[in-house]
C-alpha cells in the first residue's frame, strides 16, 4: 500500500461499492495487521473483507452445486482501471457481451487453438495480460505460463526459458522485456525459439518499441526466431484491443515502416523523410484492425472532424467488443464512448457512436495502423505538438548507462506563464560526480533542442531510487509531477533553462517620467513594495586621476603606455612549475602588436573591418594577436583551441565559430597550425574549407606605415563568441566605446591602479574571462599573472602558490579551478602551509561565472584555506549574462573601503516560496522583519539555487 497513486485506486473501489477483496496467501501474509490479526482499513480505502482464495482456505462446494451462467449481455462483467495523466483514476466497464467478442476477435485475429502453450509475462489483472492470459486462453483451453515481476527482474531471461522449456506457441511481453532479455542472454546457451508462431508486444502502440523489437529479432534469428513472428499490437483501457499485426507464414513480407519527419509530427502532419537524419521518428505498423470494428482518425481538439490522409489524429473505434463507460462519471463517458465523427461538411459518418482509444496515429497503406504516441503524453508547447516517449528516448540516447539508473526518466509539462513548458526528471546512478552529471545534461538539453527544437524548462536529477514507484516498479508520472510542483521533489542536480523555452515573456514595466522619486518612496512604502530596480555608480560623475580617459580606444590607450611607461610589464605568464613562462611590458607588446598588424595587411591581404580567428592557447600571443588586429583595422575574434586528444569533438566548434563569424583569416601557432591540416582533423572537418592560416611564430621585422584608428566609436571592436550549455552558438558585438566603458567600470569598481598586481586563472575565450585576461592591463595598467587553468590539472597548488609568491591582493578564478584546488589540496593544507602558503593578503577572491550559485563549493573553500590565513569575506561572485558581461563584481568587504564603511554587505540568506519563483515572483513564505528586506534590497545581484526541503529555496548574493 506504499505505491504511489494506491489512495486513487482505493478511492474508485469506494465508488463502485466494493467490500470484499480476494487474495493469495502470500500477498495476504504481507498486509499490515493490528496487534489482533486484523487487516486495517487503508488510507483512502473503503473498509474490506480479506479473502484468501487458495485452496487451503477453502471449503468443498457440494455436488450438487453448479455455478450460475449468465446469457451475454450488456450487464456489466468486469471494470478494469485506468490512471490519467493527472493521477487520477477511472474504473472502465465492459459488458459481458464486448468481454465474449472481444475473446472471439482475438481467437480469430490471432489464430489460438486448444492446447496451445502461451508464455505471459504481462500482469494478468489488467489490459493485454488479462485479455490473453487469462481470458482468451480459458476460453481456447490454452496452457498458460505466467511469470511474476518480481522473477522477471532477477532473471531477465526467464521468460526466454520457458518459451524453450515447453515449446510455447505464443509469448507475452513488453519491449523492456527483450531489451533486458537482451543484455543477460550472453550467459544463456541452447536457446531455441523456433516453436514461437507469435511474439506478441503488448506496448506496441508507443514509437520506440521497433528499437527493441530490431535488436532482439537481429540477437535472436540465429536462434530459431523468425521475423514474421514479432507481431505489435495497440491497445486502451477503453478500447481493448484497438489493432494487433497478424502472424503469417509468409517469411517474403516485409512488416509496414514508415520514416516521419520529427517536425512535421509537430504540427499534426505526416512527412516522409530520409533514415540518415537524426530528427526523424521511425514507425512500424501495429496491424490491422480488430475483426467487427471501424476505424477513423479524428482531429485530437475541438470538434471531432475527420483527419486527412496527411494528417496526425486521435484514433477512434466503433465495435462491440470495447468498453461502455466510466463508471458513475456520464459526462466524461459522454466525451470518450459516445463519439460521432463529422465529415469536412459538419455530418456524421455513421449513426454508431466511436470510442476515442487515446491514441495518436493514422491509417497508412492497406488498412495498417501506424501509432506515433498517446493524448496522455502529449506535450502543446508554443502550438507545437510532442509526445513525451519521444523526448524520453532522445534523452536515453544520450550515455543513459553511464548516468541514469535503470533508464528511470518521467517527462512532464507544467504551465509557466499561459503554456506548457518541458520537465525532465532521471534518477541518477549513485557513482555519477556532479560535473559528469551536468556535462550529461548539458547533451541532452543539446540533442533535444537540435532533434526536437523545442527547449527544456528543466532538467532535475534525483538519487536512485527516490522518484515514486508504480505497482510494478515503473514511475509514477503525475506523483512525480506532483511532487515537483510542490517543491518535494529534493534533486541532487538542476539545470534550468527557462531562458531557451519561456518566450512569450511580459512587456517589462515602462518607468513613468511625471512621478518623482519621493513620490515613488511614498507609494512603495504604503503599498508594502519595493522596486526591482538596482544602478551602480555613473561613470561620468566620478572624478578621478585616469588619463586614459583621454582616449576613446584601447590601441591608443596601449600606444600612450608604450611612450610614457615602456618598461612597464603589463603581463607574467606563468607555468606549471610556477615560474615565469613570459612575460610583455607596454613597449613589448606595442611592437609586437605591430609585427602582427604588418602581417595581416602584407600577408593576409585583409582590409578594414575583416574579422580574424585567433586561435591561440591561454597566453601572451593571444594578447599580441587581439591587439595586432585592432592596429590593422580587423575584428578579432577569440576562439578556443581544439584539444589534441579529441580533436573530433572538439575542432567542430571551432570550425563552426570561423564560419559563423566570416571570419576572413585565421591566426594561430604553428603547433597549433600543424593540428588543423593533420589527418585526424580532415577526419573531423573538411579542411579545405579553412580560411587563409596565418602563423604568427613567424613575424615580419618592419612597423606598418600608420596605426589604424577608427572613425567611430561605435565601431566593431571585437566579437564575443560562445557556446551555449544547451549547445547554441551566441555571438555578441562589442563597440569600442562600449569596450572603454566596461574596462573603465571594472578598474573603479576594483580599484586597478599600475602599482596593483592581479591573479587571475580564467578561460580567456568569452565573457567577463576574456576581457580581465587581454584588456583591463592595457586599460588600467595594472599587472595581470596568468595562470592557465590547464595547468592546475599538473599542479593544483600553482594559483594559491602564485597568489601567495607575489602577495597579490586580488585574483579571479572559476568554479572549476575552485573545485579543483578544493578536491585537490583539500588534505595538503599542513603541507601547503610549511612551504609558505599564506593567503592574508588577500583582500578580493572573486569567481567568475554565468551560472547558478555554488554556495556550497565557495563555503568549502573559504572552510579549507581559512588556516592559511584566507579571510571568509574575501570569497565572492559575479554576476554575468552573455549580453552583459558583468552585471556586477563583488564590492571589496575588506581593506580601506571596509574601515570607511562603505564595503559592500555580507551575503544574506533568505528563503523564497519556490512555486512564486517559477512564475518570475520573490513571495517570502513566511513573514520577514523591515531589516531583513533593507538589507535583501541592498544586494547587487541575486540568483536561485534549487531547491530545499520544506517547499523553500535558497537565495544567495
Amino acid at each position: 500500500m506504499q505505491d504511489a497513486g494506491s489512495q486513487q485506486i482505493g478511492f474508485l473501489l469506494g465508488s463502485c461499492g466494493v467490500t470484499v477483496a480476494l487474495t493469495s496467501d502470500a500477498c495476504h501474509k504481507g498486509l499490515p495487521k493490528s496487534p489482533t490479526g486484523e487487516i486495517p482499513q487503508f488510507k483512502g480505502w473503503p473498509k474490506l473483507l480479506w479473502f484468501v482464495t487458495e485452496s487451503k482456505h477453502l471449503s468443498k462446494p457440494p455436488r450438487d452445486w453448479f455455478p450460475h451462467i449468465k446469457d451475454a449481455n450488456n450487464d456489466t462483467a468486469y471494470i478494469e482501471y485506468k490512471t490519467c495523466k493527472d493521477g487520477s483514476v477511472l474504473g472502465v466497464t465492459v459488458t459481458r457481451i464486448a468481454l465474449l467478442t472481444h475473446c472471439q476477435a482475438l481467437t480469430q485475429a490471432c489464430g489460438y487453438t486448444e492446447a496451445e502453450t502461451i508464455v505471459n509475462v504481462l500482469d494478468f489483472k489488467k489490459d493485454v495480460g488479462l485479455w490473453h492470459g487469462i481470458l482468451t486462453s480459458v476460453m481456447n483451453m490454452m496452457h498458460v505460463i505466467s511469470i511474476p515481476y518480481s522473477l522477471m527482474k532477477v532473471n531477465p531471461l526467464s521468460w526466454i526459458q520457458k518459451v524453450c522449456q515447453y515449446k510455447a506457441k505464443v509469448a507475452c511481453v513488453k519491449s523492456r522485456d527483450m531489451h533486458w532479455a537482451l543484455v543477460a542472454h550472453r550467459d544463456q546457451r541452447d536457446i531455441n525459439l523456433s516453436s514461437l508462431r507469435m511474439l506478441i508486444v503488448a506496448d506496441g502502440a508507443n514509437p520506440w518499441s521497433i528499437s527493441s523489437c530490431d535488436a532482439f529479432l537481429n540477437v535472436f534469428q540465429s536462434k530459431g526466431l523468425r521475423q514474421e513472428v514479432i507481431c505489435p499490437c495497440a491497445s486502451s483501457p477503453e478500447a481493448l484491443t484497438v489493432a494487433i499485426r497478424r502472424p503469417t507464414d509468409d517469411s517474403n513480407q516485409p512488416p509496414g515502416r514508415g520514416v516521419l519527419s520529427m517536425h512535421g509530427l509537430t504540427y499534426g502532419v505526416i512527412r516522409v523523410d530520409s533514415e540518415e537524419k537524426l530528427s526523424v521518428l521511425t514507425v512500424q505498423d501495429v496491424g490491422l484492425v480488430m475483426p467487427g470494428a471501424i476505424m477513423c482518425s479524428v482531429k485530437p481538439d475541438g470538434i471531432p472532424q475527420l483527419c486527412k490522409t496527411d494528417e496526425i489524429g486521435e484514433l477512434c473505434v466503433c465495435a462491440i467488443a470495447t468498453g461502455t463507460s466510466y463508471y458513475g462519471l456520464s459526462g466524461m463517458t459522454k466525451n470518450t464512448f459516445e463519439v460521432f465523427p463529422m465529415t469536412s461538411s459538419g455530418g456524421p459518418i455513421t449513426e454508431y457512436p466511436f470510442i476515442r482509444t487515446g491514441l495518436l496515429g493514422f491509417i497508412g497503406p492497406g488498412g495498417l495502423v501506424f501509432v506515433i504516441g498517446k493524448m496522455d503524453g502529449l506535450m502543446v508547447v508554443s502550438g507545437r505538438r510532442h509526445n513525451a516517449d519521444d523526448i524520453v528516448a532522445t534523452a536515453l540516447a544520450v550515455e543513459p548507462m553511464k548516468f541514469v539508473y535503470r533508464g528511470r526518466i518521467a517527462v512532464f509539462s507544467v504551465s509557466v506563464l499561459h503554456d506548457e513548458r518541458i520537465v525532465i526528471v532521471a534518477e541518477q546512478r549513485p557513482d555519477s560526480t556532479e560535473e559528469d552529471s551536468f556535462q550529461w545534461m548539458s547533451r541532452v538539453l543539446q540533442a533535444i533542442d537540435s532533434i526536437h527544437q523545442v527547449g527544456v524548462y528543466c532538467l532535475a536529477l534525483v538519487p536512485a531510487n527516490t522518484l515514486p514507484k508504480t505497482p510494478l516498479g515503473g514511475i509514477h508520472l503525475s506523483e512525480t509531477k506532483q511532487l515537483f510542483l510542490e517543491g518535494s521533489l529534493h534533486p541532487c542536480n538542476v539545470l534550468m533553462c527557462p531562458h531557451t523555452c519561456v518566450t512569450n515573456l511580459p512587456k517589462p514595466r515602462q518607468k513613468q517620467p511625471e512621478i518623482g522619486p519621493a513620490s515613488v518612496m511614498v507609494g512603495n512604502l504604503v503599498s508594502g513594495k519595493r522596486i526591482a530596480q538596482a544602478s551602480g555608480r555613473d561613470l561620468g560623475q566620478i572624478e578621478d586621476n585616469d588619463q586614459a580617459r583621454k582616449f576613446l580606444f584601447l590601441s591608443e590607450v596601449l600606444q600612450w603606455r608604450a611612450q610614457t611607461t615602456p618598461d612597464h610589464v603589463l603581463y607574467t605568464l606563468l607555468n606549471c612549475r610556477g615560474t615565469i613562462a613570459n612575460s610583455l611590458t607596454c613597449v613589448q607588446l606595442h611592437k609586437r602588436a605591430e609585427k602582427i598588424a604588418v602581417m595581416l595587411m602584407e600577408r593576409g591581404h585583409l582590409q578594414d573591418g575583416d574579422h580574424v580567428a585567433l586561435v591561440y592557447p591561454p597566453g601572451i600571443d593571444l594578447i599580441a594577436a587581439f591587439y595586432g588586429c585592432l592596429y590593422a583595422g580587423c575584428v578579432p575574434i577569440t576562439v578556443r583551441p581544439p584539444h589534441p586528444q579529441n580533436i573530433a569533438t572538439t575542432l567542430p566548434t571551432v570550425k563552426m565559430i570561423v564560419e559563423v563569424s566570416r571570419s576572413a583569416c585565421l591566426m594561430t601557432t604553428q603547433l597549433i597550425c600543424k593540428l588543423l591540416r593533420s589527418r585526424e582533423a580532415a577526419a573531423a572537418v573538411d579542411v579545405r574549407t579553412w580560411p587563409p592560416v596565418l602563423d604568427t611564430d613567424d613575424l615580419p621585422k618592419k612597423r606598418p606605415a600608420q596605426i589604424y584608428k577608427p572613425s567611430n566609436p561605435e565601431t566593431l571592436a571585437y566579437l564575443d563568441f560562445s557556446v551555449s550549455t544547451t549547445g547554441m552558438l551566441a555571438g555578441v558585438k562589442m563597440s569600442h566605446a562600449a569596450t572603454s566603458a566596461f574596462c573603465r567600470s571594472i578598474k573603479l569598481q576594483c580599484e586597478l591602479y599600475p602599482s596593483r598586481e592581479v591573479a587571475i586563472c580564467l578561460d580567456p575565450y568569452c565573457g567577463l574571462g576574456f576581457v580581465l585576461w587581454c584588456l583591463c592591463s592595457v586599460y588600467s595598467g595594472h599587472q595581470s599573472i596568468l595562470i592557465p587553468p590547464s595547468e592546475l590539472e599538473t599542479n593544483p597548488a600553482l594559483w594559491l602558490l602564485a597568489v601567495s609568491q607575489y602577495k597579490v591582493r586580488d585574483t579571479f578564478c572559476s568554479y572549476s579551478v575552485m573545485e579543483l584546488c578544493t578536491k585537490g589540496l583539500g588534505s595538503q593544507t599542513e603541507s601547503l602551509k610549511a612551504r609558505g602558503l599564506d593567503l592574508s593578503r588577500v583582500r578580493t577572491c572573486v569567481v567568475v561565472a554565468e551560472e547558478r550559485p555554488r554556495i556550497a563549493l565557495t563555503q568549502s573553500f573559504s572552510k579549507l584555506f581559512k588556516d592559511l590565513g584566507l579571510h571568509p569575506r574575501a570569497v565572492s561572485t559575479s554576476l554575468g549574462c552573455r549580453v552583459n558581461l558583468a552585471i556586477c563584481l563583488q564590492p571589496h568587504r575588506l581593506g580601506k573601503l571596509a574601515e570607511q564603511g562603505t564595503s559592500g554587505p555580507d551575503p544574506t540568506t533568505v528563503y523564497v516560496d519556490m512555486r512564486a519563483l517559477r512564475h518570475d515572483r520573490s513571495e517570502p513564505p513566511f513573514s520577514f522583519s523591515l531589516h531583513t528586506i533593507n538589507r535583501i534590497s541592498r544586494k547587487r545581484a541575486t540568483s536561485a539555487r534549487l531547491p530545499v526541503p520544506e517547499n523553500r529555496c535558497y537565495t544567495h548574493k
